[in-house]
């Protein structure tokens, strides 16, 4: 049994990631002995490639804002293990995680005496202490972001209000399939019979997909219309316009302008369904007081961390800089997980970087710097295994034209915030 959070964080983080096989089966069973506590709250499910944690980030301030109790559960952490769950504003305490990892290790091993297959996986016991902390804490809400695909995720043994998919994009491949439909489908696993989907996928080509699977459950479907956003204002803070609406964000990009308008058509639907008091002042209020750590978060005006780990995410921090930054000396230091798709994203960066600096880290799925190093094509660029280093020596040496990009892993990402913030 463990008496602390080191011990129970350490036997968490060593579990396997996937199970012997893909399904929903060992959840199934560690719910169902604990009395299938994911069916005693109420619960909106994010998923898509990119944009979920800031979404349901939204989502959650909003309703938190309007004065309901609201449970998170996103992944993975950025500046502590206890980020992954939350109620409101107050991440689980290290008590709290310790007494449900000690249910969940009781559970783990009755699973595995049964049957030496049924191993719980990392993310399978996450979710479940999630579920257990959100029901013991009576949450009027509890927004669950899909851990990979939807389909066959941890997470889709909940049956929520609103089903959400941010977007589609190429990443998890390997498990997901390796065409936008396949990746799509696989997400639109989620949706549920008659309950109501929104999403802000703008690829025309998925959206027959989309109609053919909603109309099969009864699912009233919602795809979000971007062209009734128009003032946008990008710079530290983001500004915009949304049918007549003025909002304004503490997190930068246009990507975060989609997540935030799809938070807001999520709202509006889950009022109109749930008969919710909710006010324009709240949804204005909750987007405002939204804060997501490592996603194009900015110190000292010229260093910029954002967790951009798949193409998706590479192109909008690109955007991103480009608007913000348009007339800087762009430096960029990046690590990602070697079973992402790296070629693609460092060829994205090799076109919008001006100085190119490939690192590592520990941490078992990463990627060789000299690895990624030689997939880049750029003029200026180099290597260093030494992330820390490097770091200062960039950080350091930054002039009043430069600004540095760190990007890749959000495990990275993490790392680096820590030097930051010490």
């Amino acid at each position: 049994m463990f008496n602390n959070l080191k011990a129970a964080q350490n036997w968490i983080e060593n579990i396997k990631r996937f199970g012997s096989r893909l399904d929903l089966t060992r959840i199934t069973k560690a719910l169902a002995m604990l009395g299938n506590p994911h069916k005693e709250f109420k619960s909106v499910h994010v998923a898509g490639t990119n944009g979920k944690g800031s979404t349901a980030n939204f989502i959650k301030n909003i309703l938190v804002d309007a004065g309901y109790k609201v449970g998170l559960y996103t992944s993975p952490y950025i500046v502590e293990f206890n980020d992954r769950i939350r109620i409101n504003q107050v991440n689980i305490s290290d008590d709290s995680l310790v007494k449900y990892t000690n249910i969940l290790y009781d559970i783990s091993e009755k699973l595995k005496k049964d049957n030496p297959e049924e191993i719980l996986t990392f993310f399978e016991v996450l979710t479940v202490i999630a579920f257990l902390y959100f029901r013991d804490q009576e949450v009027d809400y509890a927004i669950v972001e899909v851990g990979l695909g939807g389909l066959l995720d941890a997470t889709n043994v909940i049956i929520p209000e609103i089903s959400v998919i941010t977007n589609i994009s190429y990443d998890h491949m390997k498990q997901l399939g390796n065409s936008l439909e396949s990746i799509a489908l696989n997400k639109l696993g989620i949706v549920k019979d008659n309950i109501p989907l929104v999403t802000a996928i703008e690829n025309l080509k998925l959206f027959p997909l989309f109609y053919e699977v909603t109309s099969d459950k009864n699912s009233r479907l919602k795809i979000v219309n971007f062209d009734l956003v128009n003032d946008i204002d990008i710079k530290t803070k983001t500004k915009f316009k949304y049918q007549n609406n003025t909002y304004e964000l503490n997190i930068t990009g246009l990507h975060q302008v989609k997540n935030a308008v799809l938070a807001i058509e999520v709202i509006r639907l889950l009022r109109l369904n749930n008969n919710l008091t909710i006010s324009e002042n709240n949804i204005r209020n909750g987007l405002c007081n939204t804060k997501w750590p490592g996603r194009f978060e900015i110190f000292n005006d010229r260093i910029v961390i954002d967790g951009a780990h798949n193409i998706g995410g590479i192109i909008a921090l690109k955007n991103s800089v480009r608007t913000i930054f348009k007339d800087k000396n762009v430096k960029c230091l990046f690590s990602v997980m070697k079973d992402k798709q790296h070629k693609q994203m460092i060829e994205e960066l090799d076109n919008f970087c001006d100085e190119l600096y490939f690192t590592e880290f520990e941490y078992k799925r990463r990627a060789d710097a000299e690895e990624l190093y030689f997939e880049s094509t750029h003029y200026k660029k180099s290597y260093h295994k030494n992330y820390k280093e490097i770091f200062y020596k960039l950080k350091n040496s930054l002039q009043q034209e430069d600004v540095l990009i760190i990007t890749g892993s959000l495990y990275f990402i993490s790392e680096i915030r820590k030097l930051l913030v010490n």
